[in-house]
């Protein structure tokens, strides 16, 4: 064989092994594909698998494998478990006069009987010299329904009698709440109370008003309450919503509700309750429901119309359609995420930082070394829990102080978290890659709060909010109508104002009901000063009341109101008008 023949033959041989290994390498990438795709599907099944076995055998579930229990339980070898050590403060123990210090004293004098109050010795009558404590007791009156008739007085001048020529005056009644209706302002303020503060249903409110021996049927409860918010606490509700949009934050959330009764929906169709909340700027809180018929984004865009400053929410795309505002995205979202990639018997090892806790933690550290020993969604919830504990560390700064500390020491733990993020290859359709698609896709949203130091790191304001009306929802189950539903988000929004202003819930509701009658003919002068932040308002609804003294019939407590308003109500005309007493 000649030489080229050689050569020729190895060339064919080289061409062979190349086009061989060529196949080999795209088998061996398509093999490469297949494990990846493998392992996607192994990761969803046993993120399945773990979700079936918490809803089984978790602690909601009170089923018990007869197999098992049988079974002598195996003796597994003790592991040692390093816990980072923390210290906690130990609040005071209150005393009984800080338990009771709101409370209004009674004393009762026990007196010694008539037949004993003479001397043993000299049979003279003994006279009080002093009295001694015993003991204390709280003493509690429940509800008492009463039937009030208001009777008219009719005066007639005893002189004109004589002349057959009667002069009579008629005492002036206070108006009605509804017309034609036993509806009070006590009635009302309390059946809204027990419904929207304490979650009774209707039908457990008509089956407690039994025991108080009133009979209300559960429909006309539903309708006192909805004719009342449309025509007095709504007008509290529109102040307030313009109140809420000069503000420079607001938080915004929104949760699920039913509503039976839906023109074009069914009954088992989705509504939602929008949640608004003022931010910690210092100001009076305001915390706003809106009831909408979906979650689609031009019902923020609506309710928020004017609003210019930062719109602090979670993720959600709807909120892009409101203009004019700069969104900062929740932290708390964030971090869940990370959290809920983890293993369960690695969950139990990880404390969630909350910035308003009173629990004393030490500092949480971000593993630089040794990452081995973690699986990467700890390593994410370590960096959060990381910039919420320094939240917690400047949460009694001011405004300016605060953003300060912010961009010395927490952004340096930006550009780490989004450097790791950056190198990190998840697994597909993991709950771990959908934490980093998240924290990757809100990069920019989730550090406005860098911005502004009365902006928050999270979205939680709005989400207790939301808790708050979830919790209602879950023993109501329902709004029956679409009106309900309206009448309920005004009636939740009053009752979270109030509770954020720190004043007595059912004696605001009772107040607005009482007066807003006569404010209404008043103008808007007279409505601001039944706003949650005035001075009257601070002064009669704040801490425990006297129920009892505080009524239409009270004419202090009335006058007290009418010095507050009679400027309001004189306007322009030379007579001046006091809607309270509707008298001219």
């Amino acid at each position: 064989m000649s030489l080229q023949d050689e050569v020729k033959q190895l060339k064919q041989i080289n061409e062979m092994q190349a086009s061989r290994i060529e196949e080999q390498e795209k088998t061996i990438e398509d093999l490469r594909m297949v494990i990846d795709e493998l392992r996607s599907i192994k990761a969803n099944l046993e993120e399945t698998l773990e979700e079936f076995k918490r809803q089984i055998f978790g602690v909601r579930s009170e089923k018990t494998s007869a197999s098992k229990a049988t079974e002598e339980p195996k003796k597994e070898e003790t592991k040692k478990i390093h816990v980072k050590a923390h210290t906690k403060e130990r609040k005071p123990k209150a005393t009984r006069d800080d338990l009771y210090k709101d409370l209004p004293i009674r004393e009762i004098l026990c007196k010694v009987p008539d037949d004993e109050r003479f001397c043993e010795w000299c049979n003279s009558e003994m006279i009080p010299m002093a009295s001694t404590f015993i003991r204390e007791e709280i003493r509690i009156t429940p509800a008492k329904v009463e039937r009030i008739h208001y009777m008219q007085e009719v005066l007639i001048c005893p002189e004109c009698k004589k002349d057959h020529d009667g002069s009579f005056k008629k005492g002036v009644a206070p108006a009605a709440l509804i017309p034609h209706s036993p509806a009070s302002a006590s009635a009302v303020a309390y059946i809204m109370f027990q419904k929207c503060f304490m979650g009774l249903p209707y039908y457990r409110l008509e089956a407690a008003m039994k025991q108080l021996g009133v009979k209300i049927p559960r429909e006309t409860m539903a309708n006192w309450c909805i004719l009342s918010t449309d025509k007095y606490l709504k007008a509290i509700y529109e102040c307030l919503h313009e109140a809420l949009l000069s503000r420079e934050v607001i938080h915004a959330d929104e949760t699920t509700c039913q509503v039976l009764r839906e023109d074009g929906k069914t009954p088992q169709s989705t509504s939602y309750m929008w949640i608004y909340t003022s931010g910690s700027d210092g100001l009076p809180k305001i915390v706003l429901y809106e009831y909408q018929p979906g979650r689609g984004g031009v019902y923020p865009q609506q309710f928020l119309k004017g609003f210019q400053g930062m719109l602090q929410c979670d993720g959600y795309q709807g909120y892009n359609k409101v203009e004019d505002v700069l969104l900062a995205c929740c932290m708390a979202h964030c971090r869940r995420k990370f959290f809920e990639a983890l293993p369960a018997e690695r969950k139990k090892s990880i404390k969630l930082l909350d910035i308003h806790s009173p629990e004393a933690i030490n500092e949480p550290e971000i593993p630089q070394n040794d990452l081995e020993k973690y699986i990467p969604a700890e390593i994410g919830v370590a960096y959060c829990n990381k910039l919420f504990y320094l939240e917690r560390e400047f949460k009694e700064l001011s405004f300016e102080e605060r953003k300060k500390k912010r961009l010395e020491q927490e952004v340096p733990i930006w550009e780490n978290f989004f450097a790791w993020i950056d190198s990190l290859v998840p697994t597909k359709g993991s709950k771990f890659e959908k934490a980093v698609k998240y924290a990757q896709n809100h990069r920019e949203s989730l550090r406005t709060y860098l911005q502004d130091g009365r902006c928050e790191l999270s979205n939680n304001a709005a989400e207790r909010c939301a808790k708050s009306y979830a919790i209602g929802r879950k023993n109501s189950l329902f709004h029956t109508s679409v009106d309900g539903a309206v009448a309920s988000s005004i009636i939740y929004s009053l009752v979270e104002t109030a509770k954020a202003n720190d004043l007595n819930v059912y004696q605001y509701l009772y107040t607005l009901l009482l007066y807003m009658p006569g404010c209404l003919k008043g103008g808007s002068e007279g409505i601001e000063q039944l706003m949650p932040w005035s001075d009257f308002i601070k002064e009669h609804c704040s801490g425990l009341i006297d129920v009892e003294n505080i009524t239409v019939e009270a004419n202090i407590y009335t006058l007290a109101l009418c010095n507050y308003l009679l400027a309001a109500t004189i306007r322009d005309s030379h007579v001046g008008f006091c809607a309270l007493c509707a008298r001219d």
